[in-house]
Parts: structure tokens; C-alpha cells; sequence
């Protein structure tokens, strides 16, 4: 850290010890002016009798040597002067000893030691605020200068201890984004050597004499995977940055877009009791990614159904995919959120790129939500997001009443989800029975 001529703490003490100063003159100044001002006193003059011969109201006057001197004018036209004579000394000795704090010099004394007092007080604490300032100074020149684990001391209640836990948070935070960028480029640079791999050999069958059909087959799913890939690193690169605009929100119907990508996929979207609209307030692309992520991942590792719910618990918008597949152990059911994560023993042929759970994570935090996975008890796994609902999702009208002889009336689970089923079925184009 370069030293300058005055420091910060040089500075602020001087400027107290100036302040302290300067008022220690102005008291002094004030105090000496009013003790120069004598005040006016009333003098009378009375006779043996009693009778009020003359009277004055005045200042003393001062004559050196002989004391304080009253003016007084007598009812008869003359003047009487009345003097108060200074203390009698001894025969040539001074004047009586007085103790060192009374009188003029004694003030200013007592102002000077006053001032010297709160200087030597305040040097302490001035020196132990700027030494704190100065050790910011000295983290934040080390992160600048691309020591991002640096830290500084947050040791304190005050502004300056504020400062500190401000800039460690912020610190904190674009060294994770530095390091989510930097095992983004390493990992994506990893996944893109398959693909490329894959096509160039694919290449290299048909030119020596390969089954052409075959082989254009697999580069166009290598390719593929390339545009896929691609897309979701430039989705996760703009997700981690905050303020980058990534489009108008509005309400989105979080129902109707499940049934959408149920439909889509396949999936089994169970109708809750009451059949009402659950809105949250969103980018709806991005709301779509997140449904569309969790049903190809359900899809991809498990053999049988996979089901969707759509309901909302308090103020919150409730999204549940659960599958029959092998499920996640529990150490590992924070870790496949990580971006390029895969189980052990997951293959790349079985499609993914590790990605799409990351975007998951990535788009629920942006809408001021989250998402987990939890383990179910017959096998597989259940993915919970959880966003902030609309308060505009108001219960709609009751359902009709229960109809024990009709299958699918409104009492009835099981005609619910028929109904659900056949409705993704015709939105897919599969018209076939529910």
C-alpha cells in the first residue's frame, strides 16, 4: 500500500486536536470578555437618619492601585465617590498566593489540559478505525489484483464492519461465478471431444466403405447432441449472469404448462381436487425449460411411468415429477444439481449432457424459488420445485358432486386422472383410450 505525506488517522486526529483547539479559544475568549464586562451594581447613600441622600446604578470603575471606584450623585447637586480598596498586602511582599487554577491564567490552563486530554483520547480510536480501513484497502487490492480468496477482517458492529462483510459477500460471490465459468469451459470442452469424436469416425466408416445410412444417422444425432449441448451452456452462462435480461415476465399458467410438456413426453399429469389455474409470475421460455428438463430426465432413467402434479401449498406454486426409475442416492441428491454431474455408472448414450438439472436449479433460483429431489418409497425419484404463486390464484367454483355410477365424475381419483391422461393424449395427437 503506498504511504502518503498525511494519513487517513493523521488527518482525522489532527482535525479533532484543531477542533478541540478552536473552541478552547472561543470558550476562553468568551470567558475573559464577560469577566472584563463588570456588571452594574446600585450604590446608595444614606444619612444617619436613614434618608436616602443620593443613588446610582453603574459600573465600577477600576483604578490601579487603589481598587474599584462607584460614581454616586447626591440629591443636592454634589458628587460622592466610593471607593473599594484592593486587599492590604505586607510591607513589601507581593500579592497573597492564589492556587494555580483560580482566575485568568488558572482557565486557561485547565482549557489547554482539557484539550490535550481529548487529543491523547481520540489518537486510540481514530488510529484503531483507519487501521481497519486500511486493511480493507489491502484486501481489496489483493483481489484486484487477482487474489480472488482474499478476505478481509469483518470483526465489528459498526459501518466499517458492514463494509467488510459487503465486500466479502461480493467477494465470495464472483469468485464462485469465476469458478462455475472456468469448470463450465473445462467440462463443456470434455463433453464436446465425444460427440466430435463420434462423427469423426463416423466420417471415416462411410469413406471406407461403410453402411452410409447407418453412419449418417449417427452424425445427424452427434450433431444433435452438439446443438443441444451448445444451447445449454449459452442458457447457463446467461442464467449466472443476474442482471443480463433474459426477457418480460408475466403470469404463467403453471398447469397448463405441465399438461403441455406432459402431453409431450408422455407423462401421466394428475389433476388436483380442485381444477383451478396455478399462476406464477415468470419468463415463460425459461418456465417451459425447467418442466420440459425434469420430464426428459424422468423419461431417460426410468422404464415406468412418470407422473406430474401441479398444486399450491400456502403462497407457493408446487411442481412434483416423480418416476419408477432407480432413483438418487441421498449423498448425491445436491450433487446432480452440479453442472456436467452424472451418477455413477450413467452412460452418455443414455442421451444428456449433464446439464439440464443445473438449468433446473438455475431457472427456479432466478423466479425466487428452489427445487429438490427426494426418494420415494416404491423406488425412483421425486423432483419438488417450489416458486413464489401469484395472489390473483384464487380457488375456482366447487366441483360437481360425486357420481358413484359414472366412472370419471367428480368425485371420483380415478376418473380424475383419466380425464388428465386422455386430455395430454389428444393434445399429443394419440386419440387413443385414457
Amino acid at each position: 500500500m503506498p504511504i502518503t505525506r498525511f494519513p487517513l488517522y493523521l488527518r482525522i486526529w489532527l482535525a479533532v486536536v484543531a477542533a478541540v483547539a478552536l473552541i478552547s479559544g472561543v470558550v476562553g475568549w468568551w470567558w475573559q470578555a464577560a469577566r472584563d464586562e463588570r456588571p452594574a451594581r446600585e450604590m446608595i447613600i444614606r444619612s444617619e437618619s436613614g434618608e436616602v441622600l443620593g443613588q446610582s446604578r453603574g459600573r465600577p470603575l477600576f483604578v490601579p492601585g487603589e481598587g474599584l471606584e462607584f460614581r454616586v450623585p447626591l440629591d443636592d447637586g454634589s458628587t460622592v465617590y466610593v471607593q473599594l480598596p484592593v486587599r492590604p498586602r505586607p510591607p513589601g511582599g507581593g500579592p497573597p498566593p492564589r492556587p494555580w487554577f483560580r482566575g485568568t491564567t488558572g482557565f486557561f490552563w485547565m482549557l489547554a489540559f482539557t484539550a490535550l486530554a481529548v487529543a491523547i483520547g481520540s489518537y486510540p480510536v481514530v488510529r484503531r478505525l483507519t487501521r481497519r480501513l486500511e486493511a480493507l484497502h489491502s484486501g481489496v487490492e489483493r483481489w484486484g489484483a487477482g487474489d480472488l480468496s482474499a478476505r478481509v477482517d469483518e470483526s465489528g458492529s459498526d459501518e466499517a464492519a458492514h463494509l467488510a462483510r459487503r465486500f466479502n459477500h461480493a467477494a465470495a460471490r464472483v469468485e464462485q461465478l469465476v469458478q462455475s465459468q472456468k469448470s463450465l469451459l473445462a467440462n463443456a470442452s470434455h463433453e464436446l471431444r465425444s460427440p466430435l469424436a463420434r462423427i469423426r469416425m463416423g466420417l471415416e466408416l462411410m469413406n471406407g466403405g461403410g453402411d452410409p445410412r447407418a453412419a449418417r444417422s449417427e452424425i445427424a444425432r452427434d450433431i444433435a447432441e452438439l446443438d443441444q449441448l451448445i444451447d445449454e451452456i449459452l442458457l447457463a452462462s446467461r442464467l449466472d449472469a443476474r442482471d443480463l435480461d433474459l426477457g418480460p415476465t408475466e403470469p404463467v399458467d403453471l398447469t397448463g404448462l405441465a399438461a403441455e410438456e406432459s402431453a409431450r413426453t408422455g407423462a401421466e399429469l394428475l389433476a388436483a381436487a380442485e381444477e383451478r389455474p396455478v399462476l406464477v409470475q415468470g419468463i415463460p421460455r425459461l418456465l417451459r425449460r425447467l418442466v420440459r428438463n425434469l420430464l426428459e430426465n424422468a423419461r431417460r432413467y426410468s422404464d415406468g411411468p412418470v407422473t406430474v402434479e401441479v398444486g399450491q401449498e400456502g403462497g407457493d406454486a408446487v411442481l412434483r415429477v416423480r418416476d419408477q426409475g432407480p432413483g438418487v442416492p441421498p449423498a448425491l441428491r445436491e450433487r446432480i444439481f452440479e453442472p456436467f454431474y452424472r451418477l455413477p455408472g450413467a452412460s452418455e448414450r443414455a442421451g444428456g449432457v449433464g446439464l439440464g438439472l443445473a438449468l433446473v436449479r438455475s431457472i427456479a433460483q432466478r423466479h425466487g424459488g428452489s427445487v429438490r429431489c427426494d426418494g420415494q418409497p416404491g423406488g425412483g425419484a421425486c423432483f419438488s420445485v417450489r416458486l413464489p404463486a401469484l395472489a390473483s390464484s384464487q380457488p375456482g367454483p366447487p366441483a360437481p358432486a360425486a357420481n358413484p355410477g359414472r366412472p370419471g365424475s367428480g368425485g371420483d381419483p380415478a376418473g380424475t386422472r383419466a380425464r388428465s391422461t386422455a386430455r395430454n393424449r389428444a393434445a399429443a395427437g394419440n386419440p387413443g383410450p385414457a
